[in-house]
């Protein structure tokens, strides 16, 4: 039986080769078979890393949300068939805060060998660069849409933080993260730390850990439809 590589993405524009490590370029060369979130997204990703990848000889499985769960099973099939199937993450590291830990844990339950590539996650890279606590720490992924209910969310995660000293990492949609700063800054204590990490890894990379009250003092920047990653502290 073949092997299921794990094979992370970039975060940002720019040199892959700066984030990636050099096994990325053999992994997608010699692979035929693909597990993708956007197919069109993840050719264009294929052609930066090696231009002379025969695209159109390449097999593509996209997994989302629009995803039937019964089509899963045959997205390993090449594998069990004794051919390397590689999983790409839109972003960032496959399987975490993405779809590809469907195919991972269904591959496990398979006895299929599974392989994680190096690669950078914009959640560690955010913890590491907030100086919040890294030894306690979680992820809670999206947070309430409804303003009422997030702030109620808000106070839930400072009363975890205040027990027990976890940091609290979360994200939102890139065309509501305005709208999830302006209720971190109505919700939570003026001592609560926050993070804010855009970009990470990009030229327009911003990375600063405020107290929420130095945060309404001096302002925020402008965060519509950038990658963000929030921190709680």
């Amino acid at each position: 039986m073949a092997t299921l590589y794990l094979v992370p993405n970039v975060l940002a524009e720019g040199d892959w080769q700066a984030v990636l490590p050099a096994q990325v370029g053999s992994i997608l060369t010699n692979t035929k078979y693909f597990i993708v979130e956007n197919i069109r997204t993840a050719r264009r990703f294929m052609k930066q890393v090696n231009r002379e990848i025969d695209i159109d000889a390449c097999t593509f499985f996209e997994i989302n949300k629009r995803t039937n769960a019964a089509d899963l099973p045959k997205f390993l099939k090449p594998v069990v068939d004794g051919n390397d199937v590689a999983v790409i993450s839109e972003a960032g590291c496959p399987g975490v805060a993405d779809p590809g830990a469907e195919i991972v844990k269904m591959a496990h339950k398979r006895g299929i060998k599974v392989v994680p590539i190096v690669g950078p996650s914009s959640i560690l890279l955010a913890l590491m660069a907030s100086g919040m606590n890294g030894q306690n720490f979680a992820f809670k992924g999206y947070l309430p849409v409804k303003p009422q209910e997030r702030i109620r969310e808000l106070q839930n995660l400072e009363k975890t933080i205040k027990n027990t000293q976890q940091t609290q990492i979360f994200i939102e949609t890139p065309y509501r993260n305005n709208q999830l700063v302006a209720d971190v800054l109505k919700g939570c204590s003026q001592s609560t730390l926050l993070c804010i990490a855009a970009n990470i890894t990009g030229e327009k990379e911003f990375i600063q850990t405020k107290t929420i009250q130095e945060w309404k003092k001096g302002g925020v920047p402008d965060l519509h439809k950038q990658p963000v990653i929030f921190l709680l502290g």
